[in-house]
C-alpha cells in the first residue's frame, strides 16, 4: 500500500444505512459456467428485490469488462485481477447498504475465497448455478463454446480452461433445469430465512 494513505471514517454507518434501507446488505455471487443462467438469474432476482423496495445493484461479468475491467484480458492472472476488483467494489457496495449481486464465472475457488473473507462471512452468499456442459453449449447463441472448440477462444471454461465448482456454496440451484421462476424464489426463500429481507 503507498504511504502517506489512511483510511477515512464515516459518520454513517453500514448499520445506519440498512436500517435507512429496511433490509440487510450483502453480497449475492451467482457462480457457475457461460451459458448456466447467472447474468439472468441474478438480473431477475435484482427486479424482485427491487420491486419489494431493497436498494440493489447487478454487476455483470460482461458489462464491467466493457469499464472497470477493459483492460483485461483472460489469463489465470487477469481473471483473478477482475475477480479482485469486483469483490472489493462489491464490498464498497455492501458497505452502501446496498444487496450487491454479481453474476460472474469466477472459475477459481481461491478466488472466490478471497472475496468471501473480505467481508463477515454471514455477508457473502454463494450461489452455484449448476448446469451442464451440454445444456450450456445447447444455449450459447454467441457460438462462444463453438469458437473455443474450434480453437478461434483460448483460455475458455469448461473447454481449455478449468471451472472449479464451489465446494459448501449457501445456495445450489439446478439452472440447467428448473424454471428461472423456481430459482428466484429458492433465493429469495432463502434471503427470508437468513434474515436479509422480510416480508
Amino acid at each position: 500500500m503507498a504511504n502517506n494513505i489512511y483510511l477515512q471514517q464515516s459518520l454513517v454507518s453500514q448499520l445506519d444505512r440498512q436500517q435507512q434501507a429496511g433490509h440487510k446488505s450483502v453480497i449475492l455471487w451467482f457462480t457457475g459456467l457461460s451459458g448456466a443462467g447467472k447474468s439472468t438469474l441474478a438480473h431477475a432476482v435484482e427486479k424482485a428485490l427491487f420491486d419489494m423496495g431493497c436498494r440493489t445493484f447487478v454487476f455483470d461479468g460482461d458489462n464491467v469488462r466493457h469499464g472497470l475491467c477493459a483492460d483485461l484480458a483472460f489469463s489465470v492472472a487477469d481473471r483473478q485481477e477482475n475477480i479482485r476488483r469486483i469483490g472489493e467494489m462489491s464490498k464498497l457496495f455492501l458497505e452502501a447498504g446496498v444487496i450487491a449481486l454479481t453474476a460472474f464465472i469466477s472459475p477459481y475457488q481461491s478466488d472466490r475465497e478471497r472475496v468471501r473473507k473480505l467481508v463477515q462471512n454471514d455477508q457473502f452468499i454463494e450461489i452455484y448455478c449448476k448446469a451442464s456442459l451440454s445444456i450450456c453449449e445447447q444455449r450459447d447463441v454467441k457460438g462462444l463454446y463453438a469458437k473455443a472448440r474450434s480453437g478461434e477462444i483460448k483460455d475458455f471454461t469448461g473447454i481449455s480452461s478449468p471451472y472449479e465448482p464451489p465446494l459448501k456454496p449457501e445456495i445450489e440451484l439446478d439452472t440447467g433445469v428448473e424454471s428461472l421462476e423456481h430459482c428466484v424464489n429458492q433465493v429469495l426463500a432463502y434471503l427470508k430465512v437468513r434474515g436479509v429481507i422480510t416480508g
